[in-house]
């Protein structure tokens, strides 16, 4: 059977719509097309990390240390681009290797040495904040556009043309079409209700109207975002290997009950270890988005990002505990952290508030996670 729509499902849409009605009253502008553009590039930089995070959270696990891992895999590319003139592929490609190791061993020590997840990366983000800040040297490393800065500082600046958008939009809903129906006839295949083919025609025609309208939006600005297109990407990945993988039902099954994993044969070590890996790689993705955002390496880049990646999961309804998380639930969590955050800056509150707001917002989801939990 599908998934029946829960109480969580519905609060998170009616939550999003508040916000959005309360700042699109407060400040007209949150809804004009510049800045809905501005807005989904820092949902993209937002969700790729909290998609990075759901994969660690699943087996149970936690990651503290990913903000500043952002900061230092960004600044190491800036500073082999703009200060040693590397081309921008080959450093980025360096930063992308040094990620996953550092990741790989952080997994390794929690797994073999049997130490909290907690305490690792609480302390990884120490010993990377402070590497970091050594990298830049304590200075300001511009990511300017140009030369051999082009393709590092196009991550945040290209958008697709317009028609480009459109053929984008009409490529993913045939690939939705595909993988629909592809499961209808895998679940009819084993003798599992199917839904009707015309509840499959109007959920599909809901997806190409809502990916239509997107791209309209965007086309108002300067067209889609390169990063709309790597979070797409990042997005499919994540949840083809959760969804369709045996490492993602191990994710599950480590998260749900990690005794009865090692007693079904599942190789508990090295998935966790696997999970920390590729969390590594989107650390990397992020870092050079958040840094090409940013327009500078700076000793603030990064900075919180792991609150916002858990806070984002959490609301999507991932749980703490793990085993349980959609790649869905995050993007719509990351949507609503980045909402909030946008609308807060177009209304010029001030950084203590912000802080409030983002703690209130994660303790409480936290809390609803714990209350459902019980039900």
């Amino acid at each position: 059977m599908e998934r029946s729509a829960s109480f969580r499902d519905f609060s998170l849409l009616i939550a999003l719509l508040l916000i959005g009605a309360f700042f699109s009253v407060m400040s007209p502008q949150f809804l004009s097309s510049r800045n809905l553009s501005m807005m989904m590039i820092e949902l993209a930089v937002t969700a790729t990390l909290a998609l990075g995070m759901l994969l660690v959270i699943l087996p149970g696990h936690i990651d503290l240390s990913v903000g500043s891992g952002v900061g230092l895999i960004g600044g190491v590319a800036s500073v082999l681009v703009f200060r040693h003139h590397w081309p921008s592929p080959l450093a980025m490609a360096l930063g992308m290797a040094l990620a996953v190791g550092l990741w790989t061993l952080m997994g390794a020590v929690i797994v073999r040495e049997r130490m909290p997840a907690f305490i690792i990366t609480l302390g990884g983000l120490l010993v990377f904040k402070g590497a970091f800040w050594l990298v830049i040297r304590n200075a300001t490393v511009p990511v300017a556009a140009g030369g051999q800065a082009n393709l590092y500082s196009l991550l945040t600046t290209y958008y697709l043309p317009r028609p480009a958008g459109y053929g984008l939009a009409a490529a993913c809903l045939a690939a939705v079409a595909w993988a629909k129906l592809k499961a209808a006839a895998r679940r009819r295949e084993f003798g599992f209700e199917v839904p009707d083919g015309e509840t499959l025609f109007l959920k599909l025609f809901l997806t190409g109207q809502l990916m239509l309208l997107f791209v309209v939006v965007m086309n108002q600005y300067r067209g889609v975002p390169l990063t709309v297109v790597v979070l797409g990407l990042v997005a499919l990945a994540v949840f083809v290997v959760t969804e369709h993988t045996p490492f993602g039902r191990y994710l599950y099954a480590i998260g749900g009950n990690e005794e009865a994993a090692v007693i079904s044969g599942v190789p508990v070590d090295r998935v966790i270890v696997a999970a920390y890996a590729v969390l590594g790689a989107v650390v990397a993705v992020t870092g050079f988005m958040q840094t090409a955002y940013s327009g500078a390496s700076t000793t603030t880049v990064g900075e919180l990002m792991e609150l916002d990646a858990i806070a984002a999961c959490v609301i999507g309804g991932t749980s703490l505990k793990g085993g349980r998380g959609t790649t869905l639930g995050v993007l719509f969590g990351a949507l609503i952290m980045t909402c909030l955050l946008n609308g807060m800056t177009l209304l010029a509150v001030s950084p203590e508030y912000k802080y409030i707001a983002r703690g209130a917002v994660l303790a409480l989801a936290v809390w609803m996670d714990v209350r459902l939990s019980r039900n």
